[in-house]
């Protein structure tokens, strides 16, 4: 049985959300089945919030081992590096989550604002934001670049916003059963982020056809004009669906890369930044003479189902 400490820090508690809806597995089998002993979580916790020192405390002092922490939140260093934008009990958060790593078998930054400073971690940053390993898309947050846990790992990076339910807990019973955990470039388990969110799109006909949307409400591809990062984003939104149900580009909404150290972007949500009528940012693995010649030829080729798309019932 693995013990676990999930520490919220600059959050909306979105990841939190995310986790009570997982349900293959759910996290009350990983509890019932002895697979997690959950040490503390804000949300699933009955003790008084005062108990929240005391285990610190003791984990601190060797006294409580701790398998696996969670870090849900960016990391608050404001103001002027002091980090008491964001404290408990008049310690700041980013020493108590910095002490607690030392002790930690396995770091796990649950979320985007976590892993890589996320939302309140983007231009202007008022709070001083940064992730638990990365600054956005600069190695080094709180930790060190070269940082590692108590097994050897570094901050293991459960991207999103919020991160995927099942992506969540499937990596938390991976970890606490000792399963290998191949992580990416951006430390991030490959198992969950070793596809684009594009792959399984049920609009990836008319992308490759070149028939894409200019407005919201049609059946096409919203990649070259609305703004879908859906090519060009690691994530398993549409391998495992959202409440075994869809996604974001299935309903009609451009993929916005929330798995991305980058995100939010900078500009509109909504737009396609281009350079003449390429794309700036192209699917991975995609050269920008190929992707020109490419869509030239795909877009005469495209048959009639799928050029009268809007026609149909």
């Amino acid at each position: 049985m693995a013990t676990l400490l999930w520490l919220q820090t600059g959050a909306c508690s979105g990841d939190t959300m995310s986790l009570l809806t997982a349900d293959s597995p759910s996290v009350e089998s990983l509890v019932r089945a002895g697979t997690l002993d959950i040490l503390w979580h804000p949300s699933l916790t009955a003790e008084p919030a005062g108990a929240l020192g005391a285990l610190i405390a003791a984990v601190e002092a060797g006294t409580q081992p701790l398998d696996i922490l969670c870090v849900e939140g960016s990391l608050i260093t404001g103001p002027h590096g002091t980090g008491m934008f964001d404290s408990y009990r008049g310690r700041p958060k980013l020493q108590i989550a910095e002490a607690l790593a030392r002790r930690a078998r396995y770091v796990v930054a649950v979320g985007t604002c976590a892993a890589f400073g996320g939302i309140p971690a983007a231009p202007p940053n008022p709070t001083d934001c940064t992730g638990m390993q990365f600054d956005r898309e600069t190695p080094g947050g709180l930790l060190p670049p070269d940082w590692r846990s108590g097994a050897g790992l570094p901050v293991i990076n459960l991207a999103g916003c919020p991160t995927h339910p099942t992506t969540i807990t499937r990596s938390l019973a991976m970890i606490a059963q000792g399963l290998p955990l191949e992580l990416d470039f951006l430390n991030r388990p490959r198992a969950f982020y070793g596809s684009t969110v594009h792959q399984g799109c049920t609009r990836n006909e008319y992308h490759e056809y070149d028939l894409e949307e200019v407005n919201f409400g049609g059946r096409g591809c919203l990649f070259f004009n609305l703004g879908c990062q859906g090519p060009n984003t690691l994530a398993n939104c549409n391998s495992e669906l959202w409440n075994r149900r869809s996604s974001k580009p299935r309903v009609g909404v451009p993929c916005f890369g929330c798995t991305s150290p980058g995100f939010p972007r900078d500009g509109d949500l909504f737009r396609t930044e281009k350079i003449g009528a390429v794309p700036i940012a192209l699917p991975l693995g995609v050269s920008r003479a190929h992707y020109i010649a490419y869509k030239n030829l795909a877009h005469a080729a495209a048959p009639l189902r799928i050029k009268n798309r809007d026609m149909e019932p």
